[in-house]
């Protein structure tokens, strides 16, 4: 699979984009005018970008606690997303849940929820429906390494290989859960592709930092899941600030200081940049528009949240909850 320059620019667009509103949201929040949690997507936006480049509008997505990127990649607003930060009644969810509940179904963002393991049965129900229906469409579930510590997993990876549904499995592996690194849970021997593959679904790891070679390999396992093929894609990656909340937590020393400044070193919005640099199919020049113009839409998308009203309550308004 061959991918032209403006496929290139676009994914680095879009990574950078997420980037920038991520960093904005992290700012603000010190403020106190965000009332709710936040865990921030900073570091593992590829990989976002990289699913979701290959889904069309009517996909469907079901996303975890940390879900802003998928959101963003997905075709959500981030007006919507901001206000529904600030708990008001123009957020995508009407200012009723804030950042771990996010949905948005007019762009196949079906909901994010927190937690963990939880989505991936209510994806594959979603399959199901979809398979029954027999529906031009396919669905996508994020969630953290974490969650394949729960039964629920095991049981969704049956079902789905059982029924043959239309469903991508992507498995965020960050190597942490909080504080707990996956060294501290998972035995050494164990590796999720090969217990998944043994289930009889394709299984895929992945180096989440390289964007343009995940974007192929996805592209071809999407093409497979609309064949009613499941397919299990797991991305190593890796979250720059803290679990929860919009600071480093680096002096925590849970992680070391090697281990950090080597994922950063391979940043993938910088080693993205460079190549296309290094490749000259992107100039500085467009690099610093793109940067205007993402922070005059995030500056919009504060001021639209800020004005916002507060929801009013009703007896009805959680009625289509």
């Amino acid at each position: 699979m061959k991918i032209n320059s403006k496929t290139k620019i676009e994914l680095y667009y879009q990574t950078l984009r997420i980037r920038l509103i991520e960093e904005a949201i992290a700012k603000e929040y010190s403020k106190q005018e965000m009332r709710c949690p936040i865990h921030l997507s900073v570091g593992q936006e590829s990989v976002a970008v990289a699913v979701c480049s290959n889904l069309k509008k009517n996909d469907l997505v079901v996303s975890s606690h940390r879900a802003h990127a998928h959101y963003i990649s997905k075709g959500g607003s981030i007006k919507k997303m901001i206000a529904e930060l600030y708990l008001k009644n123009t957020g995508c969810s009407k200012g009723r849940t804030g950042s771990m509940h996010l949905n948005d179904r007019s762009v196949g963002f079906v909901a994010s929820i927190p937690i963990v393991a939880s989505n991936i049965p209510i994806a594959v129900g979603l399959a199901k429906s979809i398979k029954m229906k027999k529906e031009n469409k396919i669905v996508v579930v994020f969630f953290g390494e974490a969650a394949t510590e729960e039964g629920v997993f095991f049981e969704s990876i049956n079902f789905a290989q059982l029924f043959q549904l239309p469903i991508m499995f992507i498995c965020e592996n960050n190597g942490y859960s909080v504080y707990s690194s996956k060294d501290l849970r998972f035995p050494k021997s164990r590796d999720n592709c090969k217990i998944v593959s043994g289930f009889g679904l394709k299984s895929i790891k992945l180096d989440g930092s390289q964007l343009e070679k995940n974007y192929k390999i996805i592209s071809e396992a999407s093409n497979m899941a609309r064949k009613n093929k499941p397919v299990y894609i797991e991305l190593e990656t890796y979250r720059f600030l803290e679990h929860c909340g919009p600071n480093n937590d680096d002096k925590l020393n849970y992680r070391s200081k090697n281990e950090i400044l080597n994922w950063k070193k391979k940043d993938p919005i910088n080693v993205y940049k460079n190549t296309l640099l290094k490749k000259n199919i992107i100039k500085n020049d467009l690099i610093d528009i793109f940067e205007k113009k993402i922070k005059k839409e995030i500056n919009s998308a504060f001021k639209f949240a800020k004005i916002s009203n507060y929801p009013i309550y009703d007896k009805k308004r959680f009625m289509d909850l």
